[in-house]
């Protein structure tokens, strides 16, 4: 599969979970993936897969909460790639509290290297972008979505994104640039972990997705990822697809 060949990538948080998920899946359709997060060996581990495979890539350690290292992230893929096509901001760290137990710290971690991570990868990556004609997918969440109980800050910050990529959408169309949002439900080990700790909301969450199972990091989240960057969807724009097995058309 070869859709994206030519194609340069930039994927934050690439080193497990659904960002490695998504990787996988934009090299496997031909993209050169620049990895990017906090933790060299797991980032170093995707790129082994993705070079298995025959893929290009490469890798760079940093945080998108700093802004240096987002501005770095972008120039890098730009000199080793020559441009830059397709970027996916799936960093995201956040702690799970119930409202009342939220507190600002909180809420600025989440906002640090949610919403604000997002804006400025964005504003870094729009030349190279409008010289590509390239895409932009944002990371929300189904739990942000239907205001599940406990996820206070993180809900916030991830409406805050799917609010900058409509904006977005409606500014950069005019350069050829599409913005969507992607909300999985998938089971990446952070998922895993929280199931593992909340055992009885584990068994709520599965009972409330109609297609009975938590998605793919790759086939079901990466692939799809791999479509709406592609020429087949060429006039998607400020859209929200809710890749989460119909979880969100249940009360």
């Amino acid at each position: 599969m070869t859709r994206l060949a030519g194609r340069a990538a930039l994927v934050t948080g690439a080193g497990q979970g659904v960002g490695r998920g998504i990787a996988l899946a934009l090299a496997t359709e031909g993209a050169a993936v620049m990895l990017t997060g906090r933790t060299e060996r797991t980032l170093k581990d995707t790129a082994a897969e993705i070079a298995g495979r025959g893929g290009r890539v490469s890798t760079l350690v940093g945080d998108v909460g700093e802004r240096d290292d987002v501005d770095r992230m972008v120039a890098e893929t730009v000199r080793q790639f020559g441009g830059l096509d397709v970027l996916v901001n799936n960093a995201q760290t956040s702690v799970q509290r119930r409202l009342e137990q939220t507190s600002y710290e909180d809420v600025e971690l989440a906002y640090r290297s949610g919403p604000l991570a997002v804006f400025h990868a964005m504003r870094s990556a729009l030349p190279h972008l409008r010289a590509s004609r390239g895409s932009v997918v944002n990371l929300g969440s189904s739990a942000a979505v239907r205001g599940e109980v406990g996820f206070a800050a993180y809900a916030m910050a991830k409406e805050a994104i799917r609010g900058l990529t409509r904006v977005a959408a409606r500014e950069w169309g005019a350069y050829g640039i599409r913005v969507n949002v992607v909300c999985p439900a998938a089971l990446s080990p952070a998922a895993e972990t929280y199931f593992a700790d909340h055992p009885e909301q584990a068994e709520r969450v599965l009972a409330g997705i109609p297609l009975g199972r938590m998605g793919d990091p790759e086939s079901d989240i990466g692939r799809a990822v791999a479509a709406l960057v592609s020429d087949d969807m060429a006039y998607l724009t400020g859209a929200t697809l809710m890749l989460e097995g119909g979880r969100t058309l249940i009360g």
